[in-house]
């Protein structure tokens, strides 16, 4: 998709080991249910937007994202930012298949007419030089604005833009990366026990981070200067991600919504036909589906099969 337009080592690096996929051509490693199958039921939304899913790390939660691809459907989908991870594919690389097959489900959609939006956030940044180009029906854009189904107009960016660290301190918020990396790690080990204690996923880090007073300082300064810059521009609201927190807040008549991500909490934002938005947290929307399947079989002693990110 872009390895042979990158200069530099990364894009170096995708054109030799990463062959990402033709949808015409090639098929996942974990397929799409098919339609009427158990688990092939979609849901319908107007807008679906995503962010900070960082495939080419360890902590980016690939099976739970690609259930929820399979899972729903949309006219308009917006990647708002750090989808791949450059800053630790240039350290490290790691692609495994199930990072191809959400590739190949995004593109798959831009095939099958929905209008998909990628806005690069700074782990991304690499793909910014594409700005106003279209790769396989996907359309790079700096930032974008939508308007809703009921008439508000929301504008929709990354929000690295507003980062007081990333604009002042660009080797701070790397050694935060560093850090915030680490405890993905540990992350990882904690919800392999939970998995074997058939416990649904928790994330170690998104409690940590809510636990420190600095870290949720941050989080609310950031969000009314994301705010303020919407209400400057004279529109409803924004849409953005970057901090990892799916929230839903009113700076007076201006929306800040955030879309979260798929590292930690695994949130995604949607609107519906109406206009009505709203976050999915989609590990709870999976333990009520099984759990309804179960019920619905009659086989509430069966092991779910997804509480687990892998």
């Amino acid at each position: 998709m872009f390895g042979d337009y990158l200069d530099g080592p990364l894009g170096n690096t995708f054109a030799r080991k990463v062959r990402l996929p033709d949808p015409d051509r090639h098929q996942p490693a974990h397929p799409e249910p098919t339609p009427g199958s158990t688990g092939g039921e979609r849901r319908r939304y107007r807008t679906i937007w995503i962010s900070d899913v960082h495939l080419g790390t360890r902590g980016c939660n690939a099976r739970l994202l690609i259930d929820f691809l399979d899972h729903t459907d949309s006219e308009t989908m917006y990647l708002v930012g750090d989808i791949i991870d450059g800053w630790r594919l240039k350290k490290k690389f790691y692609w495994p298949s199930a990072h191809n097959d959400i590739v190949w489900r995004i593109m798959k959609r831009a095939r099958r007419g929905t209008r998909v939006v990628y806005i690069p956030g700074n782990h991304d940044e690499m793909f910014r030089q594409f700005t106003g180009l279209s790769f396989g029906g996907v359309e790079i854009r700096r930032a974008a604005f939508h308007d809703t189904a009921d008439g508000r107009r929301l504008m929709v960016l990354h929000g690295d833009e507003f980062d007081t660290v990333m604009l002042a301190h660009r080797w701070l918020a790397f050694v935060g990366d560093a850090a915030y990396h680490a405890l993905m790690a540990l992350n990882l080990w904690v919800n392999a026990v939970r998995r074997r204690l058939d416990l649904p996923y928790w994330s170690l880090s998104k409690m940590a981070k809510h636990k420190v007073k600095n870290a949720v300082e941050f989080i609310s300064q950031y969000e009314e200067v994301v705010a303020r810059a919407a209400a400057e521009r004279g529109i409803d609201g924004v849409v953005c991600g970057h901090i990892h927190t799916a929230e839903h807040r009113m700076f007076g008549d201006v929306e800040y919504w955030n879309d979260g991500d798929w590292v930690e909490g695994c949130t995604a934002l949607v609107e519906h036909f109406d206009g009505r938005m709203e976050i999915l947290h989609w590990p709870q929307e999976v333990i009520r589906r099984e759990a309804a399947a179960r019920e619905g079989a009659g086989t509430r002693g069966q092991a779910p099969a997804l509480r687990q990110a892998a």
